[in-house]
């Protein structure tokens, strides 16, 4: 479990990493705002007591440690609860393993406490403003930490879809391809990373609206046109993957249409060769037959002149294809 602390206000700023909780609440912030971090679940203890020293509801606790829990928001009356999903591509073996992490903030009056399932995350840019003053979030309150928290989630989110957006490129490419016999498992897996972050997308753009509508002494009037925008990126993020599953579908179609097609051409030249083979197969078994009154097994030419007819009807049957073009 890493613990990280940042006390910071517009005159300057700290940040300090512990071991225990106990350790990190000796650097609590009461005059100033604090962003709390935890990487790491597995202890639940040392979230109960950041629970205790917070007030943090067990209900909220709950949901914290189900890593499972779908996104949400809830408010309390010492704090605002907000669950979301952060989604991270990683190559492996030639495909993108698509990674899911469950990010819990808790945002009260001057205290923001961000829970993550594992160590490691993309916030250092928002540890960077912080502490080097850039741009107003040391001007703002916790509502604008928050703000720029699940942002950085959200634009992960685009990286992530350009990710499978390029593989879904490869598919169209791999669909015509006979010999590619992997492209249905591969299909298969994208399409279900892709419902996978529907259902992690499609909650937070509900989710998003409601604290639009709240009416939270955290979500100040100002955030209004960021959380605007926060909610328009989430809606560019669903509408790319509904179209990457229309994509995925087109593909599918593709592929059964070019496995039919190919089915056709080989159930086309089997008939052919089968047709072709019905007279042949007539003249055959006309002269199998076991009868003595045949006056063309006598004649001396009977067996080549058999052998150029049937070779004639064989070549004519091909030449009468080819003109009503069936080859």
């Amino acid at each position: 479990m890493d613990l990280s602390i940042i006390g910071y206000d517009p005159a300057g700023a700290w940040i300090k990493k512990e071991q225990t909780v106990t350790e990190l609440l000796r650097h609590r912030n009461p005059a100033g705002l604090t962003w709390i971090n935890m990487d790491g679940l597995d202890k639940t203890d040392e979230v109960n007591r950041i629970a205790d020293a917070f007030r943090i509801h067990p209900l909220t606790v709950e949901d914290i440690l189900d890593t499972n829990h779908r996104p949400k928001v809830e408010e309390f009356d010492d704090y605002l609860f907000i669950v979301l999903k952060s989604i991270v591509t990683e190559p492996a073996e030639g495909k993108n393993e698509v990674d899911f992490e469950q990010i819990s903030l808790v945002i009260s009056e001057n205290t923001v406490i961000s829970f993550q399932e594992r160590p490691g995350d993309y916030f250092d840019g928002i540890r960077k403003r912080i502490l080097n003053n850039a741009g107003r979030i040391r001007r703002t309150g916790t509502g604008y930490l928050a703000w720029a928290i699940m942002d950085a989630v959200v634009d992960r989110y685009f990286v992530s879809l350009d990710d499978i957006g390029g593989e879904i490129e490869e598919f169209e490419e791999r669909a015509m391809n006979e010999k590619d016999q992997n492209i249905i498992p591969d299909i298969q897996r994208v399409k279900q990373n892709l419902l996978r972050i529907r259902r992690a997308v499609l909650p937070l753009r509900e989710n998003i609206q409601v604290m639009m509508r709240l009416d939270s002494e955290w979500l100040a009037v100002e955030l209004a046109p960021f959380l605007k925008d926060l909610h328009d990126n989430v809606i560019q993020a669903a509408d790319s993957v509904e179209t990457y599953r229309e994509l995925i579908a087109g593909v599918i179609e593709v592929n059964l249409s070019a496995a039919s097609n190919r089915l056709n051409n080989v159930m086309k030249v089997l008939t052919i060769i089968s047709t072709i083979f019905i007279p042949l197969t007539f003249i055959v078994g006309v002269y199998g037959m076991n009868f003595k009154a045949m006056p063309e097994l006598e004649y001396p030419l009977a067996y080549p002149i058999v052998w150029a007819v049937m070779i004639l009807i064989a070549l004519g049957m091909l030449v009468f294809f080819k003109i009503r073009r069936w080859l």
